[in-house]
C-alpha cells in the first residue's frame, strides 16, 4: 500500500512544476538583461554632447565626471554584451555628479537590437556608454539594426554625450578594427598587412562628427599596438583610397572631445606614464602612400622616416592638455613625433609640428550664394553663383590631405564648370573665398 500523501509532497510537486515551467526560459534565455539604479521616472534634459573614449583599463574618474556632466542631470544608459551592473553605482553615486538614473542593458543576443524596451531606453537617454568586451559582438549584434539607428539619431538629433572603453572605444570611428576573426598583434599585422586577422571595416556604424575619417585603438601600452595601428591606416589607404586619421589611448588614458572638436586628455601623469596619440599621414610629403602594403609581405611605410605625424599627450588629472580635431594641426602640452615602418619594423623619432592644410571637418554651406551639382560626381562639377559677380570669388579644390589640387575651371557668366574626370576617386574639399576671406566650404565626392 502506498504511503499517505503529505504536505511535504505537495511542496515538492509545486517546486517541480515551477522548475518545469521555467525550463524554456533557462534553456533559451531572454534577449537582454536590465539593471536599474535611480529614479524610474524619465527626465528630459538638454544634454551638452561630446565623446569620451578610454583605453580599456580602470575608468579615469575625471574623464567620467566630464562625461556625466554633459548628460546634464539626465538618464545614463550603459550598453554591453557581457557582464552585469558594475557601472551602476559608480556612475550614479560614486563620482558626485547628479544624474536621474543609470541603467545597464546587457544584450544577450542580436535579437535584443529589435526589442522595444531597449529602443525606448536609447531614445530616453541623455548619455550612452559602451562597456568593454568583444567589439565584433557589438558590431554583429547592432550594426544596421534599429539599435544602431536609434543611437545615431540620439547623437545627431538630441546631441547626447556618448562614450566607451576598450571595445566600446574601438567601435567609435568611421573606420574600425572589427576583430571579426579575433585580435591581432603588431608583429602579425606588420609582417603581413593582409593577414586574416587584420579586419578593418568601413561599413557605417556609429556616427560621431569629430571621429569621421578616423579609426581608434585601445590598450595601446599593453601590449604595444603602435605597429598594428599603422597597419590599419595603411590598409584603409589601400582598401578605401583614403588617408584616415587615428586616435589611440594607453590603458588608463581617456580622450574627451567637446562639440567644438577640442580633445582633452585625462590620465595620471606624472605618477603613471599615460598617453594619448593623434596620428595622421604626413601631408607635407609629395607622396604619402606606403612603399609596400601588399599581401604576404612586410609593411613598409617609411618615406624617409616621416610617413606619419603624431601628436602625443601625457594625460593628467586636469585635462588641460588638448588637441584640436577641427584642424588636426594644433595642440597644447604635447609633443610631435614621426612614425614609420621599414620591412615590418616600426620606428619613431622626435618630429616637428605638421605644416600643411589637412582636410577640415566643418562645411558651412551657404546655399544662398552657391548651388553645386551633382555631388557625388563622375566627371564635371557645376557651380552656380546666385549672389554677386563671378569675379568676386576665388575657387580652390583640395584633396583629403589638404593639398591644393590644380583643376580646370571654365567660367560661363555666373556659372563655373570644374573638370574632375582625371582625379582619383575619393573626397575633395571645395573652398570659395571673397575679398573678406573664406565664405563657403563643401565636401565633394568623386566616384
Amino acid at each position: 500500500m502506498r504511503p499517505p500523501f503529505t504536505q511535504k509532497d505537495n511542496h515538492m510537486k509545486k517546486l517541480l512544476f515551477l522548475i518545469l515551467t521555467m525550463m524554456p526560459f533557462i534553456g533559451f534565455g531572454q534577449n537582454y538583461t536590465s539593471y536599474f539604479t535611480g529614479n524610474t521616472a524619465d527626465t528630459i534634459t538638454t544634454p551638452i554632447g561630446g565623446v569620451c573614449i578610454m583605453g580599456g583599463a580602470t575608468e579615469d574618474d575625471n574623464a567620467m565626471k566630464w562625461f556625466l556632466q554633459r548628460a546634464n542631470g539626465g538618464d545614463v544608459l550603459v550598453l554591453r554584451t557581457t557582464g552585469s551592473n558594475g557601472y551602476n553605482s559608480y556612475l550614479y553615486s560614486s563620482l558626485g555628479i547628479n544624474v536621474n538614473s543609470v541603467e545597464t542593458i546587457v544584450c544577450n543576443n542580436a535579437s535584443a537590437s529589435n526589442d522595444a524596451y531597449v529602443l525606448q531606453k536609447i531614445n530616453q537617454a541623455e548619455a550612452i556608454w559602451f562597456a568593454g568586451g568583444d567589439q565584433w559582438t557589438y558590431v554583429s549584434y547592432w550594426r544596421n539594426t534599429p539599435v544602431d539607428n536609434a543611437i545615431n539619431q540620439a547623437i545627431q538629433q538630441r546631441k547626447i554625450v556618448i562614450g566607451g572603453t576598450s571595445a566600446g572605444m574601438a567601435i567609435q570611428g568611421k573606420y574600425y578594427f572589427s576583430a571579426q576573426n579575433g585580435s591581432v598583434t603588431s608583429a602579425t599585422a606588420l609582417a603581413n598587412p593582409f593577414d586574416n586577422l587584420v579586419t578593418v571595416d568601413s561599413t557605417t556604424f556609429i556616427k560621431n562628427t569629430f571621429l569621421n575619417n578616423t579609426i581608434t585603438d585601445t590598450h595601446f601600452d599593453n601590449p604595444d599596438r603602435k605597429g598594428r595601428l599603422v597597419t590599419f591606416l595603411a590598409r584603409i589607404q589601400s582598401d578605401y583610397g583614403n588617408y584616415a586619421k587615428a586616435i589611440a589611448c594607453d590603458e588608463y588614458t581617456a580622450v574627451c572631445i567637446d562639440t567644438n572638436g577640442i580633445a582633452k586628455v585625462f590620465g595620471a601623469f606624472p605618477t603613471n606614464d599615460d598617453n594619448a596619440y593623434f596620428i595622421q599621414s604626413n601631408c607635407e610629403l609629395a607622396v604619402q602612400s606606403p612603399e609596400n602594403c601588399s599581401a604576404a609581405n612586410p609593411l613598409t611605410w617609411n618615406l624617409g622616416g616621416q610617413a606619419l605625424k603624431v601628436y602625443q599627450i601625457k594625460g593628467d588629472n586636469t585635462g588641460t592638455k588638448t588637441f584640436n580635431l577641427k584642424t588636426w594641426k594644433t595642440g597644447t602640452g604635447g609633443t610631435w613625433n614621426n612614425w614609420s615602418v621599414s620591412n615590418g619594423a616600426f620606428a619613431e623619432q622626435t618630429g616637428n609640428a605638421i605644416n600643411c592644410f589637412p582636410l577640415a571637418i566643418e562645411e558651412p554651406d551657404n546655399q544662398a550664394v552657391f548651388n553645386i551639382y551633382p555631388n557625388p560626381i563622375n566627371d564635371r562639377l557645376t557651380i552656380n553663383i546666385t549672389k554677386g559677380m563671378l569675379s568676386n570669388y576665388q575657387i580652390n579644390m583640395y584633396n583629403n590631405l589638404g593639398q591644393l589640387i590644380p583643376v580646370q575651371i571654365v567660367a560661363q557668366q555666373n556659372t563655373l564648370e570644374v573638370q574632375m574626370s582625371d582625379l582619383h576617386s575619393g573626397m575633395y574639399l571645395l573652398i570659395a573665398h571673397d575679398l573678406k576671406g573664406e565664405i563657403f566650404k563643401k565636401k565633394i565626392i568623386k566616384n
